[in-house]
């Protein structure tokens, strides 16, 4: 897609830029392999697409998706430590910990979840110290304890144990649909709409979130190794809770398809500032790697 591919670049070009003024330390070289070249930035993808939705200033929301990509980078290099994942390929490359050491990669992932909250505090971005705030706020409880860490606890705590649904779409919002969620609430809170319409989108992210998690566990079941740029068939290995072991695969894309349905039905409201959106949404649901 052409449009994520030029999200993707503006956002690496923005953190090169920031990457630039830091003071060279050792831990800079880390903080570099975790970040690029970085993935698909889909995440970034859907806060430009909202962005699109309320008109909200693209520099302003390149520099929201950069703190992203610090927060996502910074939870996958924790996530692929031995004693969490113990993943020895991300993005087509060994991880992290395999190239530079466990207390390095502890070292750097923490560096980078610091730099999501100095990029959003900069002087540079030009919004209210108000909506500054809301912002920092919100991306650390969606970071936290309470989202992407504690979504991780639930999920090496539920492994090869019976989890119900409940708990398992609770554990993958947590783990995945609250980064998503920022994406879809951050330019509302920009945009300065009310609380009705910020609900709705805080909604709608951890729906979005809980369709890329359907799709990725279906990646680890079906896809390749080579093809996915990180270990497949890890799931079952490891008895990870996921809707594809408890509802069996074909239930499971019944599920992913009703989900994207009622994605697609929500984001219908805006007409054709929705176009965006609906075109990553498919591409979520549709991806192989």
């Amino acid at each position: 897609m052409k449009e994520l591919k030029l999200v993707a670049k503006d956002t690496n070009i923005f953190l090169n830029k920031i990457l630039k003024k830091q003071k060279n330390t050792k831990l800079l070289e880390v903080i570099k392999y975790g970040l690029f070249p970085g993935g698909k930035k889909i995440r970034s993808k859907i806060l430009i697409d909202v962005g699109y939705i309320f008109n909200v200033n693209y520099k302003n929301l390149i520099r929201v998706a950069a703190a992203i990509e610090c927060i996502h980078a910074y939870s996958l290099i924790h996530d692929d430590l031995p004693c969490m994942d113990n993943d020895k390929l991300r993005r087509g490359k060994p991880t992290a910990h395999v190239i530079f050491g466990e207390s390095t990669a502890v070292l750097a992932g923490n560096s980078l979840l610091t730099l999501a909250f100095e990029i959003l505090s900069d002087d540079k971005f030009k919004i209210s110290d108000s909506i500054k705030n809301q912002l920092i706020n919100l991306i650390s409880k969606c970071s936290g304890h309470t989202g992407v860490a504690g979504g991780q606890y639930l999920d090496l705590s539920y492994e090869k144990k019976y989890v119900s649904m409940k708990k398992i779409i609770d554990m993958q919002i947590k783990k995945t649909g609250m980064l998503f969620s920022f994406c879809c609430l951050a330019p509302a809170i920009i945009a300065k709409k009310n609380n009705l319409i910020k609900k709705k989108f805080k909604s709608l992210g951890n729906e979005i979130g809980l369709l890329f998690q359907i799709s990725d566990d279906l990646i680890d079941l079906k896809g390749k190794t080579k093809h996915a740029g990180k270990e497949t068939g890890k799931d079952k290995k490891k008895g990870k809770a996921t809707l594809i072991g408890l509802l069996g695969y074909k239930n499971a894309i019944k599920y992913k398809i009703q989900l994207e349905d009622k994605i697609s039905k929500k984001v219908n409201y805006y007409g054709n500032r929705s176009k965006k959106i609906k075109k990553t949404i498919n591409l979520i649901a549709n991806r192989t790697k």
